[in-house]
């Protein structure tokens, strides 16, 4: 069992999804702390109720070692409105993965978040949007990416409509992540992310 460490700044639907994941989802891992950035975000209250620690912590350098302290083997990056260092991505070299609500490389990197993402996915008119598994390197949005998944665009949807089709397919796309991340079935190469079965 793999030791498991969730950043988050809001209400932590993903968090719940990883947590359910962990007890019953087939993730051979469990979550030993949730750190958020904004005192008051809900998934700090997730964690509460699921007897794991749960953190307010605004200092990187404090994150990093209350992550080492747990012994923790992968860091979730899940819906934290905050870039990390390179320090931060080298403490945790290819054991961090984030969630970004569209098919990367379109609408993301920095400015791109939350319900900017979908309106601006709206304003552009495309037809297809989805969400991304990445491993996280230097840059916003930039690591190799792990999986994808699509929601199609009608002309009824507004942000409001498409985030939802988008978290249905994050919580989906992003446990099935890191039950490979913790089963060891995922390789890199290059920009290449490899399924080994």
């Amino acid at each position: 069992m793999l030791n498991i460490g969730v950043l988050v700044s809001g209400g932590g639907t993903n968090l719940q999804a990883i947590i359910d994941g962990t007890k019953f989802g087939g993730i051979k891992g469990d979550v030993k702390v949730v750190i958020s950035n904004k005192e008051d975000a809900y998934a700090l209250e997730r964690a509460k109720h699921n007897n794991i620690e749960a953190v307010y912590e605004t200092d990187e350098d404090r994150v990093v070692q209350i992550l080492k302290s747990h012994k923790v083997d992968l860091v979730v990056l899940a819906g934290y409105l905050k870039i990390i260092s390179p320090k931060f991505v080298e403490a945790f070299r290819n054991k961090i993965i984030n969630i970004h609500p569209s098919l990367i490389p379109s609408f993301c990197g920095e400015g791109y978040y939350g319900k900017k993402v979908h309106q601006a996915v709206i304003d552009y008119g495309v037809k297809i949007t989805g969400a991304t598994v990445h491993f996280v390197d230097e840059k916003a949005d930039n690591g190799p990416i792990i999986m994808q998944q699509t929601v199609g665009v009608s002309h009824n949807d507004d942000a409001e409509s498409v985030a939802k089709k988008v978290l249905d397919v994050e919580h989906k796309i992003l446990n099935e992540s890191i039950k490979l991340f913790c089963e060891n079935k995922l390789s890199i190469q290059g920009r290449r992310v490899f399924i080994n079965e």
